[in-house]
């Protein structure tokens, strides 16, 4: 079994190409199962055609835990798709890192997951503390794509998530798979992302260009692979999906200074 996760900052498109990828997996014929760690709890909003209404926490705040069972917590989404939230706290209240040790340990704990080909983490911002960690430190997923921008504040969040994969990489075996570029039509991006991958030790492993039709489809609360299934964004993220599944190349990276990263950016941000 693959088991994968995307990390990149706040707001960079994790979710919309974490759903992407996993429709294009289940097409391919892939058992895949995507487990969203974040507590506004909608990785999955795609798959599902809806917000996950019963999270990993939702459940173990209003029921004893030797009640919770596995299908409280398990859901099946688009094309038979696995997709479990683990949730959050309230807004305001406890630590939302905190959730998804507790949440991921439950779904050990009940072996609630089925058997599948390939597990996609989809995990929250940056490596800042513990429990955001938790699917690298404790060996859930073992290759790390890291998902920007060519904004300098993508790349300064894919940088330091490049500094916790070095750091976990010499403990045991997770490593970097690649950049997946996520276009925001910033000036030079696809070259600057390209340099970047090149500086992390690893290569950008898709570009994925910014369409319209991306934001049509989530209005619908679909995928594109469901929206437009022959449009040329479907055709981004169906190849993005089987350079996943067949991709070796994995590397422990070699994170960048800041000042050097603000240089690079000036360097090709300022290409015309």
């Amino acid at each position: 079994m693959k088991k994968i996760a995307f990390y990149g900052k706040g707001g960079i498109g994790k979710s919309t190409t974490a759903s992407n990828v996993s429709a294009a997996l289940s097409l391919l014929g892939k058992k895949v199962c995507q487990i969203g760690c974040d507590p506004k709890n909608d990785s999955t909003r795609l798959l599902l055609g809806h917000i996950c209404k019963e999270t990993v926490l939702d459940k173990v705040r209003t029921s004893d835990m030797d009640a919770i069972r596995a299908e409280d917590i398990v859901h099946t989404g688009y094309n038979g798709i696995t997709c479990v939230e683990a949730g959050g706290p309230e807004p305001g209240v406890g630590c939302a890192g905190r959730g998804i040790i507790v949440a991921l340990q439950l779904l050990d704990k009940l072996k609630a997951v089925p058997p599948v080909d390939l597990t996609l983490y989809d995990v929250l911002g940056d490596v800042v503390c513990g429990g955001f960690a938790m699917p690298i430190r404790e060996g859930y997923a073992n290759e790390i794509y890291i998902i920007s921008s060519g904004e300098l504040m993508s790349l300064y969040a894919a940088n330091n998530i490049a500094k916790g994969i070095r750091r976990f990489a010499s403990r045991g075996n997770v490593r970097l798979a690649g950049l997946i570029g996520n276009s925001r039509n910033t000036p030079g991006e696809r070259e600057l992302l390209t340099a970047f991958a090149k500086k992390l030790n690893t290569r950008l492993v898709a570009f994925v260009p910014r369409d319209r039709i991306v934001n049509l489809a989530e209005n619908r609360r679909q995928t594109v692979l469901q929206y437009a299934p022959d449009s040329e964004q479907a055709a981004v993220y169906q190849k993005l999906a089987e350079t996943i599944w067949n991709n070796t190349e994995l590397s422990v990276p070699t994170p960048m200074e800041f000042e050097e990263l603000e240089n690079l950016v000036t360097l090709y941000g300022t290409k015309m």
